[in-house]
């Protein structure tokens, strides 16, 4: 842990991701002004001592919408990665400590997942309305009905987008979790376990799966700026966090009609998306590296 805190850019991203995450949490006692209140005569006001980073086309103060759309973002990129850990960790899981005709079969889903473009997979889902889309998710992965009990408590918009960037994004996972298996479960340790008796469940779950989530905590790192950034795309696109919630891509969408009056809206919520993910990236390179000393 020592060498990782002497790391410079992965120090300087772990301090601005906690700062985020104080500032989500804190967000009601943060924010200055109410992030949904439309106050039509001070629409598109430039920023000021009463609105540091001024007003949208609604009079809406743009820093309390920054600061409660950290909120969402974080959520959404926390939550879709913790999906895509999970159903990746599972399916490689499976496919590397049992090999054979399971291997195959799995391997060649993931093949034909990762051959189909991202985004339009994602567009096409996220077009649907909500029923249609907990259908789709429920035939790409054996979690989609996980989501239903959310529906009825969260945004159905926010729990399906999390839902969505999680199941694009778990076949990375799985491949990263097989061959670190397929590695291990040929260890002394391991083998020595399984001449003293150890089931196979027992060997996965106390011996091969926890040594093998190293590569994953950084797989893991990096992609939570990945989803925040998708989350972003399909908001700026009119398809992700729907108005009046605020999330940093919806911000960027609203401000991209007013840009040639009001450079403000558009200039916060994206430096907020680059330098988060920025972070994310710094971080995550920063534990690989301290991995690949350990190691040694």
């Amino acid at each position: 842990m020592g060498s990782l805190l002497r790391n410079k850019l992965a120090l300087v991203g772990g301090i601005i991701l906690a700062l985020l995450a104080i500032v989500a949490v804190a967000a009601p006692w943060l924010a200055p002004h109410d992030p949904l209140r439309v106050n039509l005569p001070d629409a598109l006001l430039a920023p000021c001592a009463t609105y540091p980073l001024g007003t949208d086309q609604l009079g809406r103060d743009v820093l309390s919408r920054l600061i409660y759309g950290a909120r969402i973002s974080l959520l959404i990129g926390f939550i879709a990665v913790g999906i895509a850990v999970l159903v990746g960790t599972g399916v490689g899981a499976l496919a590397g400590f049992y090999g054979g005709w399971l291997d195959a079969a799995l391997m060649r889903l993931v093949d034909t997942l990762l051959s189909i473009p991202t985004i339009f997979l994602l567009l096409a889902v996220i077009a649907m309305d909500p029923a249609e889309r907990l259908l789709q998710l429920g035939s790409l992965s054996f979690v989609g009905w996980a989501v239903k009990g959310l529906l009825s408590a969260v945004d159905p918009n926010i729990v399906m987008l999390m839902a969505v960037i999680g199941l694009m994004s778990w076949m990375g996972v799985a491949r990263l979790v097989r061959a670190e298996i397929l590695s291990l479960k040929e260890r002394e340790f391991v083998l020595a376990a399984r001449v003293l008796g150890a089931s196979s469940l027992r060997l996965m779950t106390k011996h091969v799966l926890p040594n093998a989530m190293a590569p994953v905590l950084v797989s893991a790192t990096l992609g939570v700026g990945g989803a925040i950034l998708t989350e972003s795309v399909l908001s700026y696109l009119g398809l992700g966090v729907q108005p009046p919630t605020p999330s940093w891509g919806n911000i960027l969408n609203e401000g991209r009609v007013a840009l040639g009056v009001a450079w403000w809206l558009t200039l916060s919520p994206g430096l907020c998306i680059l330098v988060t993910v920025l972070a994310f990236n710094l971080l995550g390179e920063g534990i690989r590296e301290w991995l690949a000393r350990s190691d040694n």
